[in-house]
């Protein structure tokens, strides 16, 4: 057992295992994200309200079911997503995994710190001064639920999601009464323009990080049947309440930014508090993803240390300006790290037939290099992609992989021959 009862080199074993509810609880916390909200308010200015609603629907769904297939394999194996690719990537392979999800939530976890510091000077009045204190406050504030693990991340996910929730109700609510009802905000025409496609992409991409790295809970489900279910409620409704949230009250305000609506709605105060509980309950889960792939990149236990220096990396990308860099960090994103979900579910089912063996009973190979290949495809083709990139990196990854893994067995039998 890990010394830290979190297992990062290991598989998660049975007596680790929890229910549906705090599993479903942390995966709500994780989805309800601001920078959701804000890729919805994109929508609601870009599309009519019934399309907004069937490009979030659509999107969600896609989300949910990538992150469910994750899941599913992660309560089978036990396994999270970085130490599932130490068999389709390898040993010293999988360490790309590592480096390019702990990049993918460094960058979020900046980017939140960042967030909450500017705009709680904006909200508060405060002086410019005040900003560069209040990352290193947040940056290192957000980081003590992430050390003390999931039971940190569940005691304050049971407390900030029915709060976030009523207040998006509410904020919901006074939106439609402002624009006149269910007639007023059909009544309303977008003022920008996106396609179908960089739309759906926008609502996958936004939490594709996130749902690649999910599996670190999802792995302690006590079966297959709660890690799915938990992923799904989490990422279509969790996460999709984010994204309508977000488009309803653009439609109605023309304001893509969610606090800037909430102040017009006379909510400032509850605009900082949902701020706060909002950016605490993702940054907790974001920075322990970290730190899940540290310890791997490292192979070390030492998740409470890894979990210290990741929060001072983001503290460093804060005060470097990562709140400007959103839109391309977040299509950077949607390209390049669905490809690594491809690849883990090619290999669980079609090499391993929808069974890992355990870690310690293979020599794994340093690198697959039929993995590795199939990745770099995918990642390529989603980035070069006009259509949805991460349902093309995905979806490329994972028949290229396939493909390379029939070519060598059929190049095998002829090679014996010869010799």
């Amino acid at each position: 057992m890990s010394s830290t009862g979190e297992f990062p080199l290991t598989e998660a074993p049975a007596n680790a295992r929890k229910g549906l509810l705090p599993i479903a609880t942390v995966l709500f916390s994780f989805t309800f994200f601001t920078g959701t909200m804000f890729a919805g308010g994109k929508l609601g200015m870009a599309f009519d309200f019934v399309d907004m609603l069937w490009i979030a629907a659509l999107g969600n769904t896609l989300l949910a079911l990538y992150a469910a297939g994750l899941a599913f394999i992660a309560s089978r194996s036990g396994l999270n997503t970085v130490l599932m690719g130490r068999f389709c990537f390898g040993e010293a392979g999988s360490r790309l995994s590592d480096v390019l999800l702990g990049f993918a939530e460094l960058g979020w976890y900046a980017w939140g710190t960042a967030t909450v510091a500017i705009v709680l000077v904006k909200l508060l009045g405060l002086s410019d001064g005040y900003t560069l204190p209040l990352m290193v406050l947040f940056g290192l504030g957000f980081s003590i639920t992430a050390i003390i693990g999931f039971r940190g991340l569940n005691g304050l996910s049971r407390i900030s999601v029915p709060l976030m929730f009523v207040l998006l109700v509410i904020s919901m609510v006074i939106a439609t009464r402002q624009a006149g009802g269910l007639a007023g905000l059909l009544a309303v025409m977008p003022h920008e323009t996106l396609s179908f496609s960089a739309a759906v992409t926008m609502v996958f991409g936004t939490f594709a990080s996130g749902a690649t790295q999910a599996t670190n809970w999802t792995r302690l489900s006590r079966s297959g049947q709660i890690a799915v279910t938990a992923s799904v409620v989490a990422f279509l409704l969790g996460n999709g309440l984010m994204v309508v949230a977000g488009a309803w009250c653009a439609m109605v305000y023309q304001q893509a930014d969610i606090v800037e609506v909430m102040m017009l709605q006379g909510l400032s105060f509850a605009a900082v508090v949902m701020l706060c509980l909002n950016l605490w309950t993702i940054q907790g889960p974001t920075l322990y993803n970290v730190a899940a792939a540290s310890c791997h990149l490292l192979r070390s236990e030492r998740r409470r240390t890894a979990t210290l220096v990741a929060a001072g990396l983001g503290i460093l990308l804060a005060i470097g300006g990562m709140y400007e860099w959103l839109i391309p960090f977040l299509v950077l994103l949607g390209s390049v790290i669905p490809p690594i979900g491809g690849v883990i579910m090619a290999d669980f089912w079609y090499r391993h037939r929808g069974q890992y063996p355990t870690l310690t009973s293979v020599d794994l190979p340093r690198y697959n290099a039929a993995g590795l290949f199939a990745y770099a495809v995918g990642a390529v083709l989603a980035y070069c992609s006009p259509w949805v990139a991460p349902l093309v990196g995905i979806g490329a990854s994972a028949l290229c992989y396939i493909l390379v893994l029939r070519v060598q067995a059929r190049a095998r039998p002829a090679n014996q021959a010869r010799t």
